[in-house]
């Protein structure tokens, strides 16, 4: 119908106009969002990787430093590469390309999420993605849980074609598959677990197979989609060998890599969850679930129950074509799967949901067919109501949006109002655990610094110290600071607001604060006798 038609462009125009803002925003923004406790090394690994190319191979340095040959440097040799052709300082080119990734991946979730539940469902997906505060503002900063939540999307679009199309996958769909699995599986090991979403939300399609072909016709057919995948998985071999060369120096690399990080491999430390001050590998299985209920916006929240309802009632409903049901149950098993394995398994868990962000995209579809059914369902039965199911829709997404905007650059520490937003959320939850909000402060410092016509004592470099990541520090104070932790010889203490930095009994010179909540202090430490700036937690 002509109404129908004109619903759905206006759901597509309003999806695009969604897209070009946040790529606007994006690109003028981008430059706000400081260093994190990894940066500087992915970058280090970079140029690792990219001497290994430039010499033929006969420099594999790359291959063995730190742990990051175990994750692919696609990302990491991107940016550097983009760096020596455009005019930007390293980091903020890091920045940038992050962007680039992020929007690439909202984009693909519309399309995915229109595929699955109409321009509805794809306006409604991309809308929720992109006022998400975790994953925005991690997609600027995080350089490996970013990309890879978007390879693995890309991925999941390839699957969702592959059921679309069985037995009979067309090329277009065997390079997005072969694309998707060497970007995602290259960027971490995890993204094997598509397998499993793929093995498992088959079923009902394969089970269907059987009923209607028979069980030779049906294995001849799996047979047949298996061979046309081919090429495809081959290509994904080639990619993730090209971004991630350790893994293809050895057949047997991958699995070292599984088993590796299957288990904690670095020295334990403790993080602040739920008020309470807790070693990293004795975090609660409630860890996760806490957080993701926590953090994501209420209006997701809701709408993402109803998606997983949604699946687990079209599953036991024999009117449900079997395609349908295969393509919702994976999408179930990819916003879900993961999270109920660590919750099983119990692995040591840090950073809040950063290493999880990948089950935002297929979440956000979810909730987006979730809106689109309901709404459909509403327009048929109760037009006044289907108007307040919008109204309350549209009411839910400005809670997020305002917290964004309160929040920049540091929407990643989001807590929704179900935690009482990041004021409640300080004493019990860590927020800044990457550190950002050092660039802000060291900015601060100096321009105070500037404002006061101070100069650095002669002969040596204004010391600061630092309770943080000390590499962003130095990189965002540039050259005429010496950074450190010794606080005895300092002139500054620059401190997140994290409960492992102290309270200095010091005059403060630049504060960073967001909702009332301190994010970052520098003190003028000069003529003080500061111990150490490390906060001794209670046991």
């Amino acid at each position: 119908m002509p109404a129908g038609r004109s619903i759905d462009q206006t759901c597509d125009d309003l999806a695009l106009a969604v897209l070009a803002v946040v790529t606007v925003i994006a690109g003028l923004t981008f430059k706000d969002y400081g260093l994190g406790w990894d940066d500087y090394t992915h970058a280090e690994y970079a140029e690792l990787l990219l001497k290994m190319f430039g010499s033929g191979f006969t420099d594999t340095s790359a291959l063995s430093f730190a742990n990051l040959y175990m994750y692919g440097g696609g990302f990491d040799m991107a940016a550097a590469l983009l760096h020596k052709i455009i005019p930007l300082e390293l980091f903020e080119t890091r920045r940038l390309l992050g962007a680039i990734v992020g929007v690439i991946g909202i984009g693909v979730t519309w399309r995915l999420a229109r595929r699955v539940g109409g321009p509805v469902a794809g306006l409604a997906a991309i809308v929720l993605l992109a006022l998400c505060p975790t994953f925005y503002g991690h997609m600027f900063m995080n350089p490996k849980d970013a990309p890879f939540a978007v390879a693995m999307v890309i991925l999941m679009l390839g699957l969702v074609r592959l059921a679309q199309e069985y037995p009979s996958p067309t090329p277009r769909t065997i390079l997005i598959i072969g694309l998707g699995a060497g970007l995602s599986v290259g960027c971490r090991i995890l993204g094997g677990l598509a397998l499993f979403y793929a093995v498992i939300g088959f079923l009902p399609l394969w089970i269907s197979d059987i009923r209607v072909h028979g069980a030779r016709e049906a294995a001849r057919r799996l047979g047949h989609v298996v061979y046309v995948l081919l090429p495809g998985l081959l290509l994904g071999y080639l990619i993730m060998g090209l971004i991630w060369p350790w893994s293809i120096i050895d057949l047997a690399n991958p699995f070292r890599a599984l088993t590796y990080f299957s288990h904690f491999f670095e020295k334990p430390w403790k993080e602040l969850f739920d008020g309470a001050i807790v070693s990293v590998p004795d975090m609660p299985w409630s860890y996760l679930p806490t957080l993701f209920a926590l953090q994501l916006p209420e209006v997701m929240l809701g709408l993402l129950g109803a998606g997983v309802a949604g699946t687990l009632a079209a599953l036991m409903r024999s009117d449900i074509d079997s395609r349908r049901k295969t393509i919702l149950l994976m999408l179930t098993l990819a916003a879900t799967l993961p999270l109920v394995i660590a919750m099983v398994k119990r692995p040591a868990l840090y950073n809040g949901i950063r290493h999880f962000i990948f089950v935002i995209p297929p979440m956000a579809i979810l909730a987006g067919v979730a809106f689109a059914a309901i709404a459909g369902w509403l327009k048929q039965h109760s037009r006044p109501a289907q108007a307040v199911f919008a109204l309350v829709f549209l009411l839910g997404l400005v809670l997020p949006l305002n917290e964004m905007i309160r929040l920049h650059p540091y929407q990643y520490t989001h807590f929704n109002h179900i935690a009482g937003t990041v004021r409640a959320a300080d004493n019990h939850y860590m927020l800044d655990y990457w550190g950002l909000a050092l660039k802000q402060a060291s900015e601060g410092l100096r321009q105070e610094i500037e404002e006061r016509q101070e100069h650095a004592p002669k002969n040596r470099k204004w010391r600061v110290a630092v309770c943080g990541p000390q590499r962003p520090a130095q990189v965002a104070l540039g050259p005429d600071f010496a950074i450190g932790w010794n606080s005895h010889a300092a002139d500054f203490a620059m401190t997140l607001g994290e409960f492992y930095c102290k309270g200095l009994n010091a005059p403060v010179v630049v504060e960073i604060k967001r909702d009332d909540v301190v994010f970052a202090r520098v003190y003028d430490i000069r003529g003080k006798s500061i111990a150490s700036l490390l906060a001794i937690p209670e046991p």
